[in-house]
């Protein structure tokens, strides 16, 4: 080898280590074998010395022991450094031609997704929320209002002046509470109730031919009974029908009609009957009155105030 310059034989010795952990490193099989016994050491050296003499380099004893000790310590192999966030960030931006179209999609699909989601279900459920805290806030409470103060108007009755109080009462309550199904049903209640007293008509009797006038039927409960109605009809001062609510005695179901089965006693029934087959016309067909400002109807006969709706 040729000569070196002063302060050179650590650096060529260090050199000839390296390259000693190097061939070692490269010859796996060799490693396994030499370092598995219990003089690998010795027998480690020897063979390395007669590699590096076939190459015609006359490696000393001491530059074989630190390439060993060199192999053991790792002191010459790669260590990869820990996966930092700075390492990954400098990662991402080495490569960032490979991801950087399929991210940028992704992102404009997310966006453009979002943006739909938020125009066609975010804004219409925060406008339809703001609705209702409105209406529970706001308008019910005086819609509410407004349809106790019609039925006060329409009345000076305890019983209906209470009823609208209770159900005052009752609205406002499940509007504070946000059970916006209560109060608006208190609210409809209201208007009902209004609307059902300043309402006045007549209750008359059906008198057309071919139509019945009055009919009996066997109740389920007692087959060996009969019940007794009268065909009637609301009218208002104008001869026109006007709806009004009335309750099934046979299954109890509540309705809207102009016309209806009145029950009455046996008496009453064979009366009418009479009447019609007299002459066919009824004499007094009007039997009740309904006034503005109150709920019940005043009768001019006899009547349990059980109904039907159909026959």
């Amino acid at each position: 080898m040729p000569d070196a310059p002063a302060g050179a034989p650590a650096l060529n010795e260090t050199m000839l280590a390296m390259d000693v952990v190097d061939t070692i490193r490269h010859a796996d099989r060799l490693v396994e074998r030499e370092l598995a016994g219990d003089q690998r050491q010795a027998r480690l050296r020897e063979r390395l010395r007669e590699i590096y003499r076939s190459q015609g380099i006359d490696v000393p004893d001491r530059v074989l022991d630190q390439g060993i000790a060199a192999l053991e310590e790792k002191r010459f192999a790669y260590m990869r450094s820990g996966e930092g966030w700075r390492r990954r960030l400098a990662t991402l931006w080495v490569t960032r031609a490979r991801w950087r179209r399929p991210v940028l999609a992704a992102l404009g699909v997310a966006i453009l997704f979002w943006g739909a989601w938020h125009v066609t279900v975010t804004m219409p459920r925060q406008r339809e929320a703001a609705a209702v805290t409105r209406e529970l806030t706001e308008e019910l409470p005086r819609a509410l209002r407004a349809e106790h103060d019609r039925v006060l108007a329409g009345t000076q009755e305890a019983a209906p002046r209470a009823y609208a109080a209770r159900l005052l009462a009752e609205g406002e309550a499940a509007a504070r509470a946000g059970n916006l199904a209560e109060a608006r049903a208190r609210r409809t209640a209201l208007a009902d109730l209004a609307a059902r007293l300043a309402t006045a008509y007549s209750v008359r009797i059906v008198n057309r031919p071919r139509e019945p006038s009055a009919i009996w039927r066997v109740p389920a409960a007692n087959p060996r009974a009969r019940n007794y109605y009268l065909i009637v009809e609301a009218v208002d001062r104008d001869g026109r029908t006007v709806t009004v609510p009335v309750t099934s005695e046979e299954d109890g179901s509540t309705a809207r009609v102009s016309r209806w089965g009145l029950r009455v006693p046996e008496a009453e029934f064979e009366r009418v009957r009479r009447d019609k087959l007299a002459d066919g016309i009824l004499d007094q067909p009007v039997i009740g009155q309904k006034r503005a400002g109150t709920l019940e109807t005043a009768w001019t006969v006899q009547t349990a105030g059980g109904a039907i709706l159909s026959w």
